[in-house]
């Protein structure tokens, strides 16, 4: 299946998981997750009108921002744990930031912006150790410790869930998050309308509770092949 017949079946998925939940499609965007892929991957899902893409190691985000540099719109999302010495070579080429998860990545960011960096705020709604994100319990603390920043701007919540066979036994993970931003909101907190979440097995499911942004890359791309930078 090429990229382009992959994008447009995800697309229609897309649309049918919102209908079902009783929301416009148009209120879901799609992050094509190209980590591991090739440049000539994503000029072919640009060819057919994709527009936002998420890498996750900083070194394969200049490579390709590089080799990519004619297509002027195009949209690049960092969905890695971001170490703060990889900030400056993130932050020039970064459109959005989804995985600010503690307050000096933040100042970082805001030290290196040449310009306002959407971010969101990345919350390890699982409480399992190995993954980044903040904890649940200190959201309302870093939304409050970031809004006074002037280049950084809190535009929404990001997770990713634990691991699971069945994509059902996602959905109390992302009824969470939502509940998160809730929480937030009625707080005098507003972390932003976005909510990122969803990956290529369970994205419908996070559309089912609101999902404003999936991250699909296997569905679009195939399989990665193998790392070759970071």
């Amino acid at each position: 299946m090429s990229v382009a017949e992959a994008l447009a079946r995800i697309r229609a998925r897309i649309a049918a998981a919102a209908a079902a939940a009783g929301r416009d499609a148009q209120d879901v965007d799609l992050l094509a997750v190209s980590k591991g892929h090739p440049s000539s991957s994503i000029r072919e899902a640009y060819a057919v009108g994709q527009r936002r893409f998420g890498e996750s190691y900083a070194q394969e985000l200049v490579r390709k921002a590089r080799e990519l540099e004619d297509l002027k719109d195009i949209e690049w999302h960092f969905i890695g744990h971001l170490q703060r010495n990889k900030v400056k070579d993130v932050a020039p080429r970064a459109r959005v930031i989804e995985t600010v998860d503690r307050l000096d990545l933040a100042l970082e960011i805001e030290k290196r912006a040449e310009r306002e960096i959407r971010v969101l705020i990345e919350v390890n709604v699982g409480g399992e150790e190995q993954k980044s994100g903040c904890a649940p319990a200190d959201l309302l603390d870093l939304l409050r410790e970031t809004r006074g920043l002037s280049k950084l701007r809190v535009i929404g919540l990001m997770t990713i869930p634990p691991a699971v066979d069945d994509p059902e036994d996602a959905r109390p993970f992302f009824a969470k998050l939502r509940e998160l931003a809730r929480e937030a909101r009625a707080a005098g907190l507003d972390p932003g309308p976005e909510l990122s979440m969803g990956m290529s097995h369970d994205f419908e499911a996070a559309i089912a509770e609101g999902a404003t942004l999936v991250r699909v890359g296997t569905a679009i791309f195939g399989e990665r092949p193998k790392r070759e930078d970071g």
